[in-house]
């Protein structure tokens, strides 16, 4: 029997649906999803094995107008996503209109390769209304082949991924068959305390904050993890801390429960709070932080 495999890349604007998309269709939880625009920040793999089969996911920060560098970064993550894709998943919802970034939906109907428009919340919505969306993207992306989903109520997204499969390229494997992600575990450690700050605080705060964990030791049973939360002033690392340590510590504490259940061990997790001074339009600062200029 012929192997398949390939690279499929999720695009769309913030808050469509694409990491909770993601997350479904590899089986795993590899993107954190919350409520808030811009959660995604890097291009995260996901990769989904079978025995005939290795797709290549990619989630991918929400195309937007860059107000800073770390935004200039995200929309890099989000186009390099158009230059290697077998598969692109472009997702929408039933609130978007269809002329939002008129530049990058450009881009996406120039492209060769197969592209799946997909409608998300369609759930919040009714017939009349869905069928006009459909009309009006039809008439945007006419090469594309447009899917209703809900990723919420799972609606559809068996139909996603049969429709993939199919559209595969016969290839070997890109990774080892037990390999689940491109990923550091050093990563989800910072994904997933950055997951909780959007959770937990408001306004500016989370989007101020960038996680680095400076140790990762694991034994059999044990992982002990020591991490910086950077902030951008003063008057955020109080926010961070709260009165008496009260914000910090409900953070860490919700955070260690997620990492037990992601790494199936025990989690020892120390947390500091650091000022790096305008670290978000900052070239060398972001560019320590792994965020991709170029």
């Amino acid at each position: 029997m012929a192997h398949k495999a390939g690279f499929v890349n999720i695009v769309g604007n913030p808050n469509v649906g694409k990491s909770t998309l993601m997350n479904l269709l590899v089986g795993e939880r590899i993107s954190i999803a919350t409520f808030k625009a811009q959660t995604t920040r890097h291009r995260i793999m996901g990769i989904l094995n079978t025995d005939d089969m290795q797709i290549c996911f990619s989630d991918t920060p929400g195309v937007l107008k860059p107000n800073y560098k770390l935004q200039e970064s995200m929309l890099n993550f989000s186009e390099s996503a158009l230059t290697d894709a077998d598969v692109l998943l472009y997702v929408t919802d039933m609130v978007e209109k269809p002329d939002k970034n008129a530049d990058f939906l450009e881009k996406v109907a120039k492209m060769d390769v197969p592209v799946l428009l997909l409608i998300n919340k369609i759930d919040l919505s009714n017939q009349k209304d869905l069928a006009a969306k459909v009309e009006a993207w039809h008439d945007v992306l006419p090469k594309a082949e447009i899917i209703p989903i809900s990723a919420l109520c799972k609606f559809n997204v068996d139909m996603v991924l049969k429709r993939i499969k199919e559209l595969l390229p016969d290839s070997p494997p890109y990774f080892d068959k037990d390999q689940w992600t491109d990923k550091p575990a050093r990563f989800f450690v910072a994904e997933i305390i950055r997951e909780k700050i959007l959770l937990y605080y408001d306004k500016e705060i989370p989007y101020s904050v960038e996680v680095v964990v400076e140790q990762f030791k694991e034994d059999e049973k044990s992982i002990h993890i020591n991490v910086v939360i950077y902030v951008e002033r003063e008057s955020q690392k109080g926010i961070i801390i709260g009165h008496k340590g009260v914000a910090l510590k409900k953070v860490a504490t919700e955070a260690r429960k997620a990492l037990e259940k992601f790494f199936g061990k025990s989690i020892y997790l120390e947390t500091f709070v650091k000022v790096d001074k305008d670290w978000r339009s900052s070239e060398r600062e972001l560019k320590n932080f792994g965020y991709n200029l170029d």
